[in-house]
């Protein structure tokens, strides 16, 4: 496939820090403001939540197509979905007791990147196209990831649009809106303001993060409920 066609100003660094930032903004309004005495707050700051996803969407196809090893790419998006998972289920349980309900966002854009992995290793066989899809998705909902199979649908939106802007446009704003959650569109004023550069080393950024934030607030919130 041939390299997309960019126009933007922003590199793929800045996409994870805005994705970062607002997904950070998402988990503290989920998991530690009170929706009853600051529903303003607590809206405002899970639509703003909503942009983080599309993002590392948008970054897992891109990641895909810049890597130089994908087995490496996936074993590290597998290990850091184990290790996350504590941390995870530290923060969704306190916020409604269910330790075990879902599995964190890892294992679902590690099962886009192996859909997108599948289908690009099989460009003309459309029967292991819908194969690897289906596999995708059921197995994301068989193991209630988060976002489940629509998570895994946005990855492969990005794959089969990455060089149709307007299909790649339409899909996000359509799938998010199926979500029930329009607010993820807004994603696109970012996404769609890449400009094919990596930016500054931020390779081990996100992996980091992710489970360090979700420690924090965990344990943040068990404080504040007793």
């Amino acid at each position: 496939m041939e390299d997309r066609i960019v126009f933007g100003k922003l590199t793929g660094s800045a996409l994870k820090i805005i994705a970062l930032l607002t997904m950070l903004t998402d988990h503290i309004a989920a998991f530690l403001i009170d929706i009853n005495r600051y529903p303003a707050v607590y809206y405002t700051m899970r639509y703003i939540g909503r942009i983080s996803f599309p993002i590392f969407c948008f970054l897992i196809v891109e990641g895909y197509f810049h890597t130089k090893d994908i087995k490496k790419y996936m074993f590290r998006l597998a290990v850091f979905g184990i290790m996350s998972e504590v941390p995870f289920d530290l923060a969704v349980g306190s916020f409604d007791g269910d330790y075990m309900g879902h599995q964190n966002v890892f294992f679902t854009l590690l099962l886009g990147l192996m859909v997108v992995w599948l289908i690009d290793n099989n460009k003309n066989n459309m029967i292991m196209h819908c194969l690897a899809i289906w596999i995708g998705c059921v197995a994301a909902m068989l193991l209630k990831t988060d976002y489940s199979c629509f998570g895994v649908i946005q990855i492969i939106m990005f794959y089969y649009f990455r060089n149709v802007r307007l299909y790649r446009i339409a899909g996000i704003i359509l799938i998010n809106m199926f979500m029930g959650q329009p607010a993820g569109a807004a994603s696109l004023f970012f996404t769609e303001n890449y400009n094919g550069r990596r930016g500054i080393n931020l390779k081990y950024l996100m992996y980091a993060f992710y489970p360090a934030h979700l420690l924090i607030i965990g344990i943040a919130a068990e404080i504040m409920r007793r």
